[in-house]
């Protein structure tokens, strides 16, 4: 296979005061004391490559407390835009759920509501009563749901985690997480725009304007660009925290966890989004320019359309490009069969002679081979000048 070799130089004057990258900064996290966060597990993650800026003690297992309710809440927006349920759909609240104790909106049993206002509650003022009903609506029972939950914390890599509840109200030491698993189930969560318009709310009511809801994450109203997510304390876990925030389009989730006091979780939390903001930033593995489409040798279709694969922006440092170049190697054909995914070459972005990242070129669809008799008529046709279908 031959290829053809192209460098696309890209001027990011104006876009570079957006998009800064070095090499490979972002793949070494700042040591556990480097910007003086005072909780004992804490970790940044940007939210677009998953890129951890910052970690201490950030795969010890510890309790979580209300923050169990990220997975939670994401197993309800899953089942939402699954269709499973939808935001109007009545869910009735059980003897089980009224009874949960802690953070609750005191549901009656029988009392019926939308799963969008008890997502709303769960959300905002993590209402235990709500989460342990919207779980008992999805799976029957919440010792279903949590198995439910367990599963999709495999899915999600989260090796450090075990969920024995949906609401993470009891002190149970089976019940645990860590604070990089914590980052990765919230860097789930938000990749569904819906649960913004819940994790977002300041201050909002329910059962017709009655009953007063205001969210116990404090910097949904202090700080600029918060996104959410979700608080909890216990005796045992103490004060905790995964907080997501964006700004210029990045997105940061920075988790606290057993913090001393309230104030001390939501300080380091700041602490943490304000380094992330401050001196990182997103750039393109992309060029501006679409690939052409590789010619197929003996094919059903005379090209196939080459993609890139992976992520579309690369996480560093503030401040140390002066221009980023896209080196493609690009097959100047391939010969059929093609399959989707099928290498057909690599792009190398470089800040300067500094290789950034590798993306690799890969078909988009099949294309299937010219059967014997197709290819003898396409032969014959060039002969005698005829023009094969």
């Amino acid at each position: 296979m031959s290829f053809k070799k192209t460098i696309l130089p890209v001027v990011l004057s104006a876009l570079l005061l957006i998009f800064s990258t070095p090499a490979l900064a972002a793949a070494q996290p700042l040591s556990a004391d480097a910007i003086g966060v005072k909780a004992p597990y804490a970790v940044l993650m940007e939210k677009s490559t998953g890129t951890v800026i910052y970690e201490k003690n950030s795969h010890e297992h510890c309790a979580p407390a209300s923050v169990t309710k990220v997975m939670t809440m994401l197993l309800v927006v899953e089942a939402i835009e699954s269709g499973v349920l939808t935001p109007e759909t009545v869910v009735t609240a059980s003897e089980t759920a009224c009874a949960m104790g802690g953070s609750q909106i005191w549901l009656e049993p029988g009392e019926q509501m939308s799963v969008s206002e008890m997502l709303k509650c769960v959300s905002v003022v993590s209402a235990n009563d709500c989460a342990v009903a919207l779980a008992e609506q999805i799976a029957g029972s919440e010792e279903a749901f949590v198995q439910r939950m367990n599963q999709r914390a495999g899915q999600l890599g989260m090796q450090d985690t075990h969920f024995t509840n949906c609401t993470g109200l009891y002190d149970d030491d089976a019940h645990y997480t860590s604070a990089y698993d914590i980052a990765v189930m919230s860097r789930e969560l938000i990749r569904h725009d819906m649960i913004k318009e819940y994790s977002t709310i300041w201050m909002d009511t329910i059962r017709n304007g009655e009953f007063g809801l205001s969210n116990t994450n404090r910097l949904i109203s202090g700080y600029e660009g918060a996104t959410g997510l979700k608080t909890g304390f216990t005796s045992k876990a103490m004060y905790c925290l995964s907080a997501t925030a964006e700004r210029d389009g990045v997105e940061y989730i920075a988790v606290v966890l057993h913090g001393q006091t309230s104030a001390e979780r939501f300080e380091d939390a700041r602490t943490l989004l304000n380094y992330g903001f401050a001196n990182y930033a997103l750039a393109p593995l992309r060029p501006g320019e679409a690939l052409p489409p590789v010619p197929v040798t003996m094919g059903t279709a005379d090209s196939v359309q080459p993609i890139f694969v992976g992520d579309e922006y690369i996480l560093g440092e503030k401040g140390a490009l002066s221009g980023l170049s896209y080196e493609i190697d690009l097959a100047e054909s391939v010969t059929a069969p093609v399959v989707q995914g099928q290498s057909l070459g690599r792009m190398t972005v470089k800040s300067g002679e500094t290789v950034l990242a590798e993306v690799d070129i890969a078909a988009a669809e099949d294309v299937g081979r010219l059967s014997f008799l197709r290819i003898y008529g396409h032969l014959l046709g060039a002969l005698v000048g005829w023009k094969t279908e």
